[in-house]
């Protein structure tokens, strides 16, 4: 766990800001003259922090966030646009993959990820928000799917997957199809959205912090079966369901919210 605090601490991370506040790990996209746009680099540091969370037994929780006023403006035009023009088919390829095991490693790592949206949110950014567990957004957020609009597709990331079960297929289509922005307002009344309030970062910190003091195995838990319970059908997730609550029940945090509640308090987590 040092190497991980080290490696990833606030000084160390090359691309953007990393720090832990308690058990809450925050990632800062910190590049704000430019909205925080991603580059070649930060896909990759970001893509090997979230697959290092799986080891990192004292983050219970991750807030990721923009600084400046914006979220993320997606792909850099200069860094990464320009040069994907002259690449070879293999290194398109390599790239494109690259992206979407970024997607990967914040699905399958076991800590609830909340974004803190501000302002911009596109392209790569705003898949970084759809793939995140919890969403809260500024009232001037304002998210868009901007890929038609520089002649690719919208299917990117696993946009076409996801975007559909958040929103419906018919919102989904529209921006996927357009690249317009979809506002605070729109994202709230559509269940984008968990809720809409300024300043937003202090909610999604709060909100980070009351899982982080839950029962954080059981929380692992629940992501692994929304995650894994997509391609299931019904007898299959009840099944796998209930199997997950028959670990959770021999966890030490199942017990003392028994022990908890037969004493008339409130139980203290410890997360095992």
């Amino acid at each position: 766990m040092k190497q991980f605090r080290t490696r990833f601490a606030g000084h160390a991370a090359k691309h953007f800001q990393w720090r832990v506040e308690g058990k809450v790990g925050v990632v800062t996209l910190n590049r704000p003259e430019r909205k925080n746009p991603l580059t070649f680099d930060s896909y990759a540091e970001l893509r090997e922090l979230f697959r290092s969370l799986q080891y990192a037994e004292d983050v219970k929780t991750v807030v990721f966030t923009g600084a400046g006023g914006n979220f993320c403006s997606g792909g850099d035009v200069h860094e990464i646009i320009g040069p994907l023009t002259k690449m070879s088919m293999p290194e398109l390829m390599e790239f494109t993959r690259m992206t979407g095991d970024l997607i990967k490693a914040m699905r399958n790592c076991p800590q609830p990820v909340i974004s803190a949206i501000e302002g911009v949110c596109a392209g790569a950014g705003a898949l970084i928000a759809l793939f995140s567990d919890l969403r809260y957004a500024s009232p001037d957020a304002k998210v868009a799917y901007l890929f038609t609009r520089v002649g690719l597709a919208g299917c990117d990331m696993g946009a076409c997957a996801m975007l559909p079960r958040v929103i419906g297929q018919g919102r989904a289509s529209e921006l996927l199809y357009t690249g317009r922005s979809m506002s605070a307002d729109e994202g709230l009344a559509w269940g984008f959205f968990n809720a809409v309030k300024a300043p937003v970062l202090p909610v999604a910190m709060e909100a980070a912090a009351a899982l982080a003091s839950g029962p954080t195995f059981a929380h692992a838990m629940t992501k692994k079966m929304l995650h894994q319970e997509w391609n299931a059908g019904l007898d299959e997730a009840i099944e796998m369901e209930a199997q997950a609550q028959a670990i959770c029940m021999q966890t030490g945090d199942f017990r003392r919210a028994y022990e908890a509640f037969a004493a008339k308090r409130k139980p203290v987590f410890e997360g095992d």
